[in-house]
């Protein structure tokens, strides 16, 4: 039968691409890695790892083929297989544990993309100067904040209390039950050790960030919980009241006795964008039961709110109500530092 247009086709009439050798099929079976080493990443730069094992070994690394797109972060507990120490013997880290906790911010308040800053913490020091720059709370309430929403606890540390009083600044947050630490400074501008022992106990056997904008004595009090750990300092421009940024990347630092800080980079601004307002509040426990008599949509800040009726004249949750207004305020009014 002549070949036309209106002809059936059949599989005789299929063209068949000559195969260009076998290969072996895929699989979707992972290897298990039984055998695999845990540790902690404790600082990353471009694309490699600086892990510590429990032991303290040191070990350098880059991440497997296997795990994609997903992202190591400093203080995430990874899983790696061979490689050593040297530059050329590379361990692969090949898998990454389930994370505790997420600390993260963004750029600014209109900017969608997270940023993780660590992973796995425990607490959250926030570092300010009493003066020399002068404490900005739009700062310190953002990050606040940022620790609620991680699920970690804040910490307050007081640089430069030897140039202003701490009480004022820790009345300011007394009803947020965040606990803080005046740090005054002695000879050589080196903190008071009786303050230093004080600030290492809260410290003690946890994994504690430090956030603080330049300035404020953070790398010097780094340096001086960490023996050896040479973080470079910097000083604040008398025009402009703001410091030099010193640290670039986020590191993890032994602490003796037990323990680890991260470093952070100095930071100027704390985008709150990722935060909703109830993820702010379930840090609330003992304001949540007056959510139920709050309208739908309710801010919270807002006539027919809920919370005015349940906190009634409790002084504690009075104060309690008038700091989370605050917090809550403080996602949608920059900060200026």
């Amino acid at each position: 039968m002549a070949r036309g247009r209106g002809r059936d086709l059949d599989e005789d009439d299929v063209r068949v691409r000559p195969s260009r050798g076998k290969s072996r099929p895929r699989s979707k079976d992972r290897p298990s890695h039984a055998d695999a080493t845990t540790a902690m990443v404790v600082a990353v730069d471009r694309g490699r790892f600086t892990l510590a094992t429990d032991d303290g070994t040191i070990v350098l690394a880059v991440k497997a083929r296997e795990l994609g797109r997903k992202g190591v972060v400093v203080g995430d507990r990874v899983a790696f297989t061979g490689g050593g120490s040297g530059v050329d013997d590379l361990a692969r880290v090949v898998r990454i544990d389930d994370r505790r906790t997420v600390l993260r911010r963004t750029a600014d308040d209109s900017d969608p993309v997270e940023r993780v800053i660590v992973a796995n913490a425990d607490q959250l020091a926030i570092v300010t100067a009493l003066a020399n720059p002068e404490p900005r709370l739009g700062f310190i309430d953002r990050a606040l904040v940022a620790a609620f929403d991680a699920g970690i606890a804040p910490l307050l540390i007081l640089t430069k209390a030897d140039l202003a009083d701490a009480q004022p600044l820790i009345d300011a947050y007394a009803a947020l039950d965040v606990p803080a630490i005046a740090v005054a400074r002695g000879a050589g501008k080196e903190p008071v050790a009786a303050d230093l022992e004080t600030v290492r106990a809260q410290l003690s056997d946890q994994v504690t960030v430090l956030v603080g904008q330049s300035g404020v004595g953070k790398s010097t009090l780094v340096n001086a919980l960490v023996p050896g750990a040479d973080r470079a300092t910097g000083h604040v421009n008398d025009v402009t009241g703001r410091g030099r940024h010193t640290s670039t990347s986020a590191v993890v630092l032994a602490l003796p006795g037990g323990g680890w800080i991260v470093d952070t980079p100095g930071v100027r601004s704390f985008g709150l964008a990722h935060v909703s307002a109830d993820t702010v509040i379930r840090a609330f426990d003992d304001l949540a039961p007056g959510l139920e008599a709050c309208p739908r949509g309710c801010t919270h800040d807002e006539d027919e709110c809920g919370l005015d009726a349940y906190v009634g004249d409790d002084p504690h949750l009075r104060a309690r109500l008038d700091s989370l207004r605050r917090l809550l305020g403080s996602r949608t009014v920059a900060d200026d530092g």
